[in-house]
């Protein structure tokens, strides 16, 4: 059998491999580009519709964001755009949508004034709700329990209306397009389904890369996109020995009925690494409200398929006292301990609604557990990585680079935001790797 070179190797056909694969193609001079995915089709699993919440995360409602980072965001934000509007992907895989900011009492409003005065530049489309305003566009919102009184607290939103920007991806079909345009362009290229990478090593100049299929692919570099996944094949490599990481799985519950008219999301707790609660249209599921995420921490590294990845995770885990101080470190803040522990009864079944529907009602006030159901088979798995040299939480994303020719990615929320600028940074990376060339002007005239 003849050997089965490249000059480029991605794993994962996620949204970030994807993304990767089709900036290679398009915007490089590279010409023999692969693209090897463990299961039968992209995105199966956090990149998939059900896995995430289908936010274009712009930096505009996300209350955790600093300025600073939201500049950032919005840029790699706005090419998510740039390219759905290019392959005329409106009402295919991008929406249209109203969004915002929902504060909920007095300090809450008194914080989102600022905020709204400190971000309205960056954001010129950006309007501030009062509590008429936010009766107007989502009623349920303003109401109280009863559905038919205002909620007694004082309420206000940044945000903004459907139709203005485009606020939704399903970003699984969004991974399918990418390949195929990638496909299209005038490049060798390779895709393979159903080919799990299990070994990976440096012989003689090139990267062996081995399949539970027993294939053997030879590449002069190699990208691995693969969520938790790119530690543990990192780890089998001894590399990024100094990271170990705690998956995080969301959960999330639907509605049978439209309850909100587009996304509301709440006020960040600052102590906390998680995604505050927040109420989505649910691309695939007739527009319905879906409630989450829940922050669930499990000892897999994927959330559906069995216990296959429970051995992967220790393996990723690698814990040791480091490991060990930043979890206790963790559970010493009573924030956090209580947040992670309370999350786990939203998985208790006969208990979990009457719970968790006391934090939604946050948003919407008359909700009732009966009109909840638990989302079974929705929800992905996180890489909350820890970073052992310094004894801490890494909230970004994680990339390992240790040896020239490979980069090991991990890419928590909101890495689907993320990825064409992810993709731009290690093509570049890899085009000075190879000695090719990057199409800066060919790239910024189509995606900035």
């Amino acid at each position: 059998m003849p050997k089965k070179e490249f000059d480029i190797l991605i794993i994962g056909a996620g949204i970030s491999g994807s993304a990767l694969f089709y900036e290679i193609a398009r915007y490089t001079d590279i010409k023999n580009i692969a693209l090897i995915e463990k299961y039968h089709s992209p995105s199966t699993l956090n990149s998939k519709g059900t896995s995430n919440s289908q936010t274009i995360h712009c930096g505009d409602i996300e209350t955790n964001y600093t300025l600073e980072k939201a500049k950032k965001v919005k840029t790699t934000a706005d090419m998510i755009v740039k390219y759905g509007i290019l392959q005329n992907a409106q009402n295919r895989f991008m929406f249209s949508h109203q969004k915002m900011a929902l504060a909920v009492d007095d300090i809450e409003c008194d914080y989102m004034k600022k905020r709204y005065e400190e971000f309205k530049e960056l954001y010129p489309y950006i309007k501030f709700f009062d509590k008429e305003k936010i009766k107007s566009i989502e009623p349920k919102v303003a109401l109280g329990k009863d559905g038919i009184n205002d909620r007694p607290e004082n309420i206000c939103a940044m945000g903004v209306e459907a139709g203005e920007i485009f606020t939704t991806v399903d970003f699984g079909k969004m991974s399918i397009s990418l390949i195929e345009q990638g496909q299209l362009q005038n490049k060798n290229t390779f895709v393979a389904f159903n080919e799990e990478i299990i070994h990976i090593e440096k012989k003689d100049g090139y990267f062996l890369l081995r399949t539970n299929t027993y294939q053997e692919y030879y590449a002069k570099a190699v990208v691995v996109n693969a969520g938790a996944h790119s530690l543990y094949l990192a780890h089998k490599m001894n590399l990024g020995l100094d990271k170990s990481c705690w998956p995080v799985a969301g959960s999330f519950y639907l509605t049978k009925q439209k309850l909100l008219n587009g996304k509301v999301y709440m006020v960040q707790n600052p102590k906390l690494p998680f995604a505050a609660l927040h109420g989505d249209p649910d691309l695939l599921a007739d527009m319905n409200t879906r409630f989450g995420p829940t922050a669930l921490v499990i000892p897999k590294l994927e959330r559906y398929h069995g216990l296959k990845s429970v051995p992967e995770f220790f393996e990723a885990l690698k814990f040791d006292k480091t490991v060990f101080k930043v979890t206790l470190n963790m559970f010493k803040d009573s924030t956090i301990r209580n947040y992670i522990l309370y999350n786990y009864l939203f998985e208790l079944p006969f208990i979990n609604k009457n719970i968790f529907v006391k934090d939604a009602r946050k948003i919407v006030p008359s909700l009732k557990a009966s009109d909840i159901y638990y989302a079974r088979g929705f929800g992905g798995v996180r890489p909350q990585v820890i970073d052992k040299k310094r004894g801490e939480l890494m909230l970004g994303e994680a990339s390992i680079a240790e040896i020239p020719g490979i980069i090991f990615n991990m890419t928590p929320s909101p890495g689907a935001t993320s990825c064409l600028g992810n993709a731009q940074r290690d093509a570049k990376l890899m085009c000075q790797y190879l000695g090719a060339k990057f199409d800066e002007d060919k790239f910024n005239s189509e995606l900035l």
